[in-house]
């Protein structure tokens, strides 16, 4: 990764079955968020998480499918992302253990979700934690382990979940501070608010919502498109009668699809009096105007669920060449080593770690994956070339991490070495590697 790359991760629930709202609101912004250049995206399906809140394996099953194949049937680029469910990946619930024995439970204490829980609980006059599992208590740990996994720079939420995000970074700076030496062996994240996000009103204008039963389906039949749309709450204004922007479900909604021009000339049909039907008609066609093309994908991938199941564990392993080595340096922080470190002054510890050989995946600027072999602090024993597809570049490093000096032969028209390097050094530093990483 450049110094200049910004990672941003973004993870659903997978609880439910998208709808424009969550398109809109999520989905759509993250899609092209994934395409700005400097950016390296992680995007998850957030199935342990789901567990918390369901308990219908079908659903929880099926509603995977159905984001994953959203995102992807909007654009999502599995090769230029890492695009992976939570469950694939078991270094995160290892994290989440460490990261547990440095949070307090004062902390926990203050979570939105389980302090709602307490006081619905209070108004119903039941015992505090009735109906309380220790899943939604440690929700914040869990969400911070998915964050500070990756090292993730940048974490887009709305505003009810800031908290969260403030959680990560007191439980990155405590991990740090007791187990760190100096060191930032966990990133601290930063919560980003993005105001120009749509938040669509559902069929009764309130906000769209499963739980309010108002929401339009995003990839259901053509037909079913037209008739949720036909059916949005309207004043009795007859046409010809002027009609307000303001507070209308029905322009909200359009303004989310439309150009700023679109938008106007709307608004000067709704000023004109533009009957109620010829309104949504409108609404409809500028909806199946963006959504249409992508259904056919969305409908593809939901008939061939082997197809989505491929690249989410492409993704994971992708996901994992970063997390693997984090936990072993983790497990290495808190002193989950072999015994035959036993007796090392944390001196020696700490300048033995310095000189090991390290990996290092990366994109540049030119959009190429490349990877290095480094030793100590900046010297460079072996550069790759670009990679056009980072899954290419991280399947080289693998067999580097893995067989150590024999995977040079094969690889010898990717890496070079720099000038003053020995050969020796070279593949002395790979068989370090290896045997590190057993």
């Amino acid at each position: 990764m450049s110094s200049n790359t910004v990672r941003v991760l973004t993870g659903i629930t997978t609880t439910g079955t998208p709808h424009l709202g969550n398109y809109v609101g999520a989905i759509r912004p993250t899609v092209r968020a994934s395409r700005r250049p400097g950016t390296e995206s992680f995007l998850f399906l957030a199935d342990y998480h789901a567990l918390i809140k369901c308990d219908d394996p079908v659903r929880v099953q099926r509603s995977t499918l159905e984001i994953a194949a959203s995102w992807l049937a909007a654009g999502l680029d599995p090769e230029k992302v890492t695009f992976y469910r939570q469950s694939d990946i078991p270094e995160i619930p290892e994290l989440t253990w460490l990261l547990t024995c440095v949070t307090g439970k004062g902390l926990l204490n203050r979570a939105h979700a389980y302090k709602a829980a307490l006081d619905k609980n209070a108004e119903a006059g039941v015992d505090a934690d009735d109906g309380v599992t220790a899943g939604l208590f440690m929700y914040p740990v869990l969400m911070a382990a998915d964050i500070l996994m990756f090292k993730a720079h940048q974490v887009p939420v709305g505003r009810d979940q800031v908290q969260h995000i403030e959680m990560a970074r007191d439980m990155a700076a405590s991990f740090n501070h007791l187990y760190g030496g100096g060191r930032e062996l966990l990133t601290l994240p930063a919560a980003v608010i993005d105001d120009n996000v749509a938040l669509l009103p559902g069929l009764d204008g309130r906000k769209m919502s499963k739980s309010y039963d108002n929401v339009i389906a995003l990839f259901g039949p053509r037909e079913q498109l037209k008739k949720q749309i036909m059916g949005i709450v309207t004043d009795s204004r007859a046409p010809g009668e002027p009609k307000e922007t303001e507070g209308s479900a029905l322009f909200a909604i359009y303004r989310a699809f439309a150009t700023p021009d679109e938008t106007a000339a709307f608004a000067k049909a709704f000023a004109e009096g533009i009957g109620w039907g010829d309104a949504k008609q409108q609404l409809f066609e500028r909806i199946e105007q963006e959504i249409g093309p992508m259904r056919a994908r969305y409908e593809h991938l939901m008939a061939n669920p082997q197809e989505v199941e491929q690249a989410l564990l492409a993704g994971a392993v992708k996901a994992r060449q970063l997390a693997t080595p984090l936990m072993r340096e983790l497990r290495q922080a808190v002193g989950l080593r072999a015994l035959t470190n036993v007796g090392k002054s944390a001196s020696a510890d700490k300048g033995a770690r310095a000189s090991l050989p390290v990996l290092k995946q990366y994109r540049e600027q030119d959009g190429k994956f490349y990877f290095k072999l480094t030793q100590g602090a900046a010297t460079v024993l072996l550069q790759s070339k670009g990679f056009d597809s980072p899954r290419d570049a991280g399947q080289a490093v693998r067999r580097l991490q893995t067989e150590g000096a024999t995977a040079l032969a094969a690889l010898k028209e990717w890496v070079t070495t720099p000038q003053g390097v020995s050969e020796a050094s070279v593949k002395d530093a790979l068989e370090r590697l290896v045997s590190n990483s057993v």
